[in-house]
Formats: structure tokens, C-alpha cells, sequence
């Protein structure tokens, strides 16, 4: 399992709204086409990215043109903060949570907790976020 398709460091300016200040990825969702052998191959139809800076504050998620298409939630763009970027990740948070699961060695090298136990607590806090906006 390669650590590149879970986090990736720009080699090049990004091509996202925060461009000047985004210096990285987590892969938060994406199509799992096979998982043999140890591999897992990937497929970005569907994909869901974190985007952080030179010191790894989260400065967005990106959401693909079918998340962006098949979502209730009625965004005006591809590229979300603050609220609207936890109330998608919230409505994905199953999909995320099994996601992050593949790679569960690398999400606990960045968040020091495996995924689900994440997840566990930072739906009760974002949920918090949201309801006191």
C-alpha cells in the first residue's frame, strides 16, 4: 500500500482556490476498484480531498463533480470551508470512516488516533460547530 495514494505533498502549485497556501492532501474518500494482495487501486469518479498548508492546518475540502452532483446540500462550488466543509464531510462520514479504515496506519501517523476512534469524537464536535454558528 503506497502512503501517496492516502496523503500527497505538491510537487507543483496546486490548482485549488487556496493555491498560494495549499501544500498537501489527505485522501478523505475515493472509488476502491480492487484491494488484492495488500494493493488497493483507486478510481476518482467519486473523491473527497483535504487540503492543508506548510504546517498542516486544513484549509478545505474539494469534492468531486459527483459528490458535488449527487449531494441534498445545495453548495455554489467544488472547494468548501468551515461549516459547509464539515456539513458534506458529516453526510459522507460513513463512506470517510470506512474509507480511512484502508489506511489506517498513515491516518493514525497525521491524527494519532485510528480512524473510527477519530471520527467517534469529531462528529460530536463538529456537530457542536455547526449547531452553535
Amino acid at each position: 500500500m503506497s502512503q501517496n495514494q492516502f496523503i500527497r505533498k505538491y510537487k507543483r502549485i496546486s490548482k485549488s482556490k487556496w493555491a498560494s497556501h495549499d501544500k498537501s492532501t489527505i485522501l478523505l474518500l475515493a472509488d476502491v476498484i480492487a484491494d488484492s494482495g495488500g494493493e488497493i487501486e483507486l478510481g476518482f469518479t467519486r473523491y473527497i480531498y483535504l487540503h492543508r498548508d506548510e504546517v498542516g492546518k486544513v484549509l478545505g475540502i474539494s469534492i468531486s463533480k459527483a459528490i458535488f452532483d449527487e449531494t441534498d446540500l445545495q453548495f455554489e462550488e467544488r472547494y468548501l470551508e468551515g461549516n459547509d466543509m464539515l456539513l458534506l464531510i458529516l453526510s459522507y462520514i460513513d463512506e470517510i470512516a470506512e474509507f480511512c479504515e484502508l489506511f489506517s496506519d498513515e491516518f493514525k501517523s497525521i491524527f494519532m488516533l485510528s480512524p473510527k476512534e477519530y471520527f467517534e469524537v469529531a462528529i460530536q464536535a463538529w456537530c457542536i460547530q455547526i449547531e452553535n454558528a
